[in-house]
């Protein structure tokens, strides 16, 4: 792709989120002149020195320049001699040890470099889930080249535009959610002052230096693995309909009486009690061979291909919730059916079903509807009457029960017949 003379196409140039940057040719000039190289890297006027050189033009829209990393002992004031507030030296040196590269476009010469028009590019940014920076020197080499290999998926016609910023979306989601995680609770307990004296910024840089690799290493060890998990399981279906729209079974597990909780106990208490459930969960879930979709809180969602997982990992679920004396008891909801998935979620009736079974479900008990009942029958890991059960030729033959419950409104889908499902003896 490449972009024309301003990038937007409107003969104005834009900044990440399609805002005007000041107009006129000049600041078409001064942002982003068209020496930015082929290769992806500025030339000395559209980046000069990295991003910390002395460009001709006044700075749009008055934003400062970024300063150059402390060890080289620039301390400069912006370009416009405006003294505005600078970010922390250190700041930008542990943002430099982690992108390895220093800070060095503005959004519009990003764009230009990595030949993809401004709105394509704002496109992606968004999707990333990363704020508007207007026209400040904030970008990389390496986010020059993210956008030019997301532009060239598109070019080469393996992924739709759409689909590439679903790519770009789904992505930024995970990984913040998992950047977040690992500063909040890994990090942070780590950097603690080993010595008195010592602050949390003078051990966080060295850590970080040590630390970054072997997470970067096994972020995509993990990443691989799961994706040819979830690779195989698609591609075992059994034909190219069942493969866009599959049967699952998707289960809520709810913690009883949590708001109660949450003003009883203190932050840290409720905080380490969350933390055990869900552990647990992904536990349960993950050793079994099902899916944890996500968890809320005092909620887990998952997913399994079989109602027979799914039915033993609740199982499963309650019996450990009740062996704990420190936990609140748990409710499950579950159901079988076509289900639709985005972006690691799912949605649909079938997961709605699921959602309005959990908040009428027991204590210490689990709701299914008619369709996960049949599921079990259909695959003999459940009888369709006791009768049948008496009948069995082995008593162990069956591994779960089914009790028919009275027929309940269910808000938003009518009236339903939940079957409650225990463990046979």
């Amino acid at each position: 792709m490449t972009v024309d003379d301003t990038g937007s196409g409107t003969g104005t140039p834009r900044g990440p989120h399609g805002r005007d940057t000041g107009g006129g040719d000049g600041a078409s000039d001064s942002a982003a002149p068209d020496g930015a190289a082929p290769d992806g890297s500025a030339s000395d006027s559209a980046a000069p020195g990295g991003g910390h050189g002395s460009g001709s033009g006044a700075p749009e829209r008055g934003l400062p320049d970024l300063p150059d990393r402390p060890e080289r002992g620039a301390e400069q004031q912006d370009d416009g001699g405006h003294g505005e507030p600078r970010q922390d030296p250190l700041a930008l040196r542990i943002e430099g040890l982690i992108l390895g590269a220093e800070r060095r476009y503005t959004p519009f010469q990003a764009a230009r470099a990595a030949g993809v028009s401004m709105e394509l590019a704002s496109r992606f940014w968004r999707a990333m889930g990363f704020a508007d920076i207007g026209q400040a020197k904030a970008l990389t080499e390496a986010d020059v080249l993210a956008l030019r290999r997301l532009a060239g998926l598109v070019e080469a016609g393996l992924l739709s535009e759409a689909m590439a910023v679903q790519v770009a979306r789904s992505t930024g989601q995970t990984t913040a959610r998992l950047a977040e995680w690992q500063i909040d609770s890994f990090l942070e307990g780590l950097t603690e002052p080993p010595e008195p004296g010592m602050t949390r910024t003078e051990v966080t840089y060295p850590l970080i230096e040590l630390l970054l690799p072997e997470l970067e290493e096994f972020l995509v060890y993990v990443w691989r693995r799961q994706l040819a998990a979830s690779t195989g399981r698609v591609i075992q279906v059994a034909d190219d309909e069942e493969m866009v729209d599959r049967r699952f079974a998707v289960a809520f597990a709810d913690l009883v009486g949590f708001t109660r909780l949450t003003r009883r106990m203190e932050e840290e208490e409720l905080g380490e009690l969350v933390e055990a459930f869900e552990t647990t969960a992904a536990d349960l879930v993950a050793a079994r061979g099902g899916r944890l979709v996500k968890t809320l809180g005092d909620e887990v969602l998952f997913a399994a291909d079989d109602a027979g997982t799914a039915a033993e990992i609740a199982l499963l679920l309650i019996e450990a919730m009740a062996n704990d004396g420190s936990m609140p008891e748990l409710r499950v909801g579950m159901t079988f059916g076509t289900i639709t998935t985005r972006m690691g979620d799912v949605f649909g009736t079938t997961v709605n079903l699921a959602s309005r079974l959990t908040s009428i479900a027991p204590k210490n008990g689990i709701l299914v509807d008619s369709a996960f009942a049949a599921e079990l029958v259909r695959t003999g890991e459940a009888p369709a009457s006791e009768a049948e059960a008496a009948a069995a030729e082995e008593p162990g033959e069956y591994r779960f029960a089914l009790q028919p419950m009275h027929q309940r409104p269910v808000r938003g889908l009518g009236s339903v017949e939940p079957w409650l499902l225990t463990r046979r003896d």
